[in-house]
């Protein structure tokens, strides 16, 4: 099975998944290259130069490097993972070079750890969940003759002894802060009245714990302190945007300094643009609202009107599991390319190309996507 590219709108261009020898490139501007082969289960990636990259493998928990096209014989870091279902290894950032040549350089990872009765106390495995009891956590390491190391631990989330909708996507903000994807978490059908809080918009349900949005914090894990966008005490102070089911993919415009992200839902999928306090209306909506039966905006939580729902940009009507979402800050493939967004998608192995309208709002859709509405991507 390897990717063919094909067009699925004058507007987009996909990759999909077909029985070939060889990639059929669409567009004659775009070329394939294979860099490396031979990972267990990549998850994601960051650069530390053009030719220098890290590559995280979700059940081995390694950090693994690749200089040159070459991958080194160790990797930069190995822990111990927890791997049910969506658990691992999972999200990567690279903080900016430091003034100083003698500052260490930081590389923040997202992964699910174990635990334990004499650290997590009453979270701990008590023999009566399905799977083993973890946390979901971002370090801080400092990479330092080729190896990460002096950990310092910037946030814990917890995971219900659950396994999926753990998000993990980690991307810097242009005021260098870290903005990382806290999945749900929580089971579509919750079991028990905790698997859903207030950012699930659960108005009966309890207060957040950190789950179900994006959360915002600085190198050092500290609330940012221009302004608390939900709330002033822990984990509100961390709120950027709630009502997030799961997110594998979010980035920042590079021209408008705007964050767009994208959901995975049980049955929809979603491409959003993320402003200060962005409800994105999980568990009460998914998809457009307006064709959502049922659907009653006084069921959303809205924190005294800190928070505001907003539609989905694009909808998949049919899910395709979207993953990571990117811009191409590059002329490389030419000016009608640059500064454009790039979503991959895990179920049909598609890589689709939006342009954006003249203001940087919305995405410029034609034809019968004008209803933000994809019928029939497979």
């Amino acid at each position: 099975m390897v990717p063919v590219f094909f067009s699925v709108a004058p507007s987009q261009i996909a990759l999909a998944t077909e029985n070939t020898d060889k990639p059929n490139i669409h567009d004659d501007k775009m070329t394939l290259q294979v860099i490396f082969e031979g990972f267990n289960f990549p998850t994601s990636m960051a650069f530390l130069g053009p030719d220098d990259i890290l590559v995280l493998e979700k059940n081995e928990g390694t950090v693994m490097r690749i200089v040159n096209g070459e991958m080194l014989p160790e990797p930069l870091l190995k822990v111990d993972v927890s791997t049910p279902s969506e658990r691992g290894m999972l999200g990567i950032a690279i903080g900016k070079i430091q003034s100083s040549s003698e500052t260490p350089r930081y590389v923040f990872l997202y992964y699910t750890e174990p635990e334990t009765k004499s650290k997590a106390g009453e979270s701990a495995d008590d023999g009566t969940s399905k799977y083993p009891a973890a946390s979901n956590n971002v370090y801080r390491y400092e990479l330092v003759e080729g190896k990460l190391s002096n950990p310092k631990h910037l946030l814990r989330l917890p995971t219900l002894n659950e396994a999926g909708h753990n998000g993990g996507v980690l991307t810097f903000g242009s005021n260098n802060s870290l903005y990382a994807s806290a999945g749900s978490v929580a089971l579509d059908r919750p079991e028990t009245e905790n698997d859903n809080t207030w950012t699930q918009n659960v108005i009966e349900g309890p207060e957040a714990d950190g789950r179900g949005g994006i959360l915002r914090f600085t190198e050092d894990g500290k609330e940012v302190e221009d302004k608390n966008v939900l709330g002033s005490e822990y984990p509100m102070n961390l709120y950027y945007a709630y009502g997030i089911r799961n997110s594998f993919g979010m980035d920042f415009d590079p021209l408008t300094g705007i964050l767009w992200d994208t959901e995975n839902g049980a049955s929809k999928d979603e491409i959003n643009v993320v402003e200060p306090g962005f409800n994105s209306g999980w568990r009460q909506v998914m998809g457009l609202s307006s064709l959502e039966s049922g659907f009653d905006p006084d069921e959303l939580v809205d924190f005294e009107g800190k928070g505001k729902y907003s539609d989905p940009e694009f909808v998949w009507k049919k899910s395709v599991g979207p993953t990571a979402l990117k811009f191409f800050n590059s002329d490389k493939y030419g000016k009608e390319y640059q500064n454009d967004m790039f979503v991959a998608d895990w179920h049909n192995g598609n890589i689709y190309h939006f342009d954006l309208n003249e203001e940087r709002t919305e995405l410029a859709l034609a034809g019968n996507l004008t209803d933000k509405i994809a019928d029939n991507v497979d």
